[in-house]
């Protein structure tokens, strides 16, 4: 009997999808933000913390009401890599770069977008800019290409930020390679762009999805 309880709990288990994923253990040198149980060193910026939560190791935005959720410690050159999918069709998120406590970090500092590019436009009936598509840095330069998954496949990012140098890779395709220097015309608007160092943030907008493997690495 007790053997038959253990065969049938396993195969139970078994079938059961992966939440997270089998390379959830940090690179070398790489520190991990989140640890799929709680929100530690964690806190929000114009939202509401209940619209953040754990589930099943994953950290889950509601898609709206949270605001940013940013880290309580700042960086100023590092690689952040992370994970994310979408709920449902037409998503729009970010990750914040040096950005203050304070203000919106996608103008107070730098927001990467991340979007459903392959639905949103169909969705939500609004035609996006360029540099509005996934890997933008936002309103300032967008991506070269759009490798993007839709809802329900995780994407992987990686985000290089060295002195004046981001760049962005999107499920292994480099997409943005920007020197902030070329983009003085967007300092007004955007004054983050000369900001050294902030605090990292990833937004809750519209729709919600999941995060995961989450890792920095100061250079």
């Amino acid at each position: 009997m007790r053997r038959c309880l253990l065969l049938a709990v396993a195969a139970i288990l078994v079938g059961l999808p992966a939440a997270r994923s089998a390379d959830d253990k940090p690179p070398e040198g790489f520190t991990p933000l989140f640890d799929g149980k709680d929100l530690k060193g964690w806190k929000v910026l114009g939202g509401r913390m209940e619209a953040w939560t754990v589930q099943d190791g994953l950290l889950h935005s509601t898609g709206s009401g949270g605001g940013w959720l940013m880290t309580e410690k700042e960086y100023g050159d590092f690689e952040l890599r992370l994970e994310y999918r979408w709920e449902k069709d037409g998503g729009n998120s970010g990750v914040a770069l040096r950005a203050p406590m304070k203000g919106d970090p996608a103008y107070q500092g730098m927001e990467i977008q991340l979007i459903d590019d392959q639905n949103y436009e169909k969705v939500h009936k609004y035609k996006l800019k360029p540099t509005q598509n996934t890997g933008a840095i936002y309103d300032v330069v967008g991506p070269s290409k759009l490798p993007g998954k839709g809802p329900g496949v995780w994407n992987k990012m990686r985000i290089v930020a060295r002195g004046r140098h981001v760049t962005v890779e999107l499920n292994g395709e480099k997409i943005i390679d920007a020197n902030l220097d070329d983009y003085k015309a967007k300092y007004e608007k955007h004054p983050g762009l000369l900001r050294a160092k902030g605090h990292l943030g990833l937004q809750s907008h519209g729709g919600g999805l999941d995060f995961r493997n989450l890792y920095v690495k100061p250079l």
